[in-house]
């Protein structure tokens, strides 16, 4: 039987995981406190991000603690990726049905693992009873002036993705199917990993860069919002899971497209730094591939390698699109 508790056990264990702080100069005080208080270095500049997940929504119902754990900080990691920020801080609030200690503990687990990586910090939080949800906000650095934002491109630019597309989609369409699910394709979807590294590289060379959680269609469009620019993919080009392949033309595409839960970077970058991917590439070990580039002229345009316009069944995930 899970174990049970309170919402002060809750917090006690929550601390308790994270009772060896990462400790750092910036850090004043943490949790303990009725807030953090935090230290923005000189010449810096703080760059904060919040999503929440829900339960049914953004993860399967069945979905493990320990998964949850990971995919709700990798995704706000991936945000600040986005803007070539170093993560450094994150709050945590958490809304369960129940206090279950042992799910809790493994949420920790989870969260923990991908924490120590980027040796950030929990710096507190708040807890509630309802539906499953957790909300987390996360805090990262960047040289002052220096964040990579979106709507910065400019036509002639060519457009670059990260890693691979579509795997996390298939990976949650065979599972709302009821099918089994290879465990490397679901460990794409409950376990992405932030591109911390290569938002980092790109600071500087990138003239503009998303992170893709809503599918590669409507990020683009957010990408090129308020430029009175376009683009024009090449759909052959695009960096397809290996999974696809199990699965028809208009379909593969679809899922690259429409499908969300990426969590790669998609980016512009002036073509006369074309040369310098092969080397971000390698010092980051994340691949990186050109599928297109930015047009003078609004509107989205994916071709077929026959030069047919390919037209997506969705242009991608949006919350109250049916309301």
């Amino acid at each position: 039987m899970a174990a049970s508790s309170n919402e002060t056990d809750l917090i006690r264990l929550i601390t308790k995981n994270e009772s060896q702080q990462r400790t750092g100069p910036n850090l004043i005080l943490g949790i303990g406190d009725d807030a953090a208080i935090i230290r923005v270095p000189e010449q810096h500049d703080l760059v904060t991000c919040t999503d929440t997940l829900v339960a049914g929504v953004h993860f399967p119902e069945g979905t493990s603690a320990y998964d949850v754990g990971w995919k709700s900080l990798a995704v706000n990691l991936s945000d600040l990726a986005a803007m070539a920020a170093t993560p450094r801080f994150a709050q945590l609030a958490l809304t369960l049905p129940v206090a279950n200690t042992d799910w809790l503990q493994d949420f920790m687990a989870g969260w923990s693992a991908l924490a120590s990586q980027y040796n950030l910090n929990l710096i507190g939080g708040d807890t509630t009873r309802g539906h499953l949800s957790i909300t987390v906000q996360a805090m990262g650095e960047v040289m002052r002036g220096q964040a990579l934002l979106r709507g910065r491109a400019q036509a002639g630019d060519l457009l670059v993705v990260s890693g691979e597309l579509g795997g996390a989609a298939l990976a949650l369409q065979q599972l709302q199917a009821g099918k089994s699910v290879d465990a490397d394709l679901l460990e794409r979807l409950n376990r992405p990993q932030p591109r911390v590294s290569l938002g980092l590289a790109l600071s500087g060379i990138a003239s503009s860069a998303l992170d893709l959680s809503d599918g590669l269609g409507l990020d683009l469009q957010r990408l090129l919002a308020g430029t009175e620019l376009g683009a024009k993919i090449q759909l052959n080009q695009l960096p397809l899971a290996t999974a696809l392949t199990t699965v028809n033309t208009q379909e593969r595409y679809s899922l690259a497209l429409s499908g969300g839960d990426d969590y790669e970077l998609l980016f512009s970058l002036p073509a006369a730094q074309q040369a310098r991917l092969a080397g971000i590439s390698a010092e980051t070990n994340i691949a990186l591939n050109v599928i297109g580039e930015v047009q003078a002229t609004p509107g989205l345009e994916f071709l077929a390698a026959d030069g047919a316009i390919f037209t997506p069944e969705s242009s991608g995930y949006e919350h109250f699109k049916n309301d």
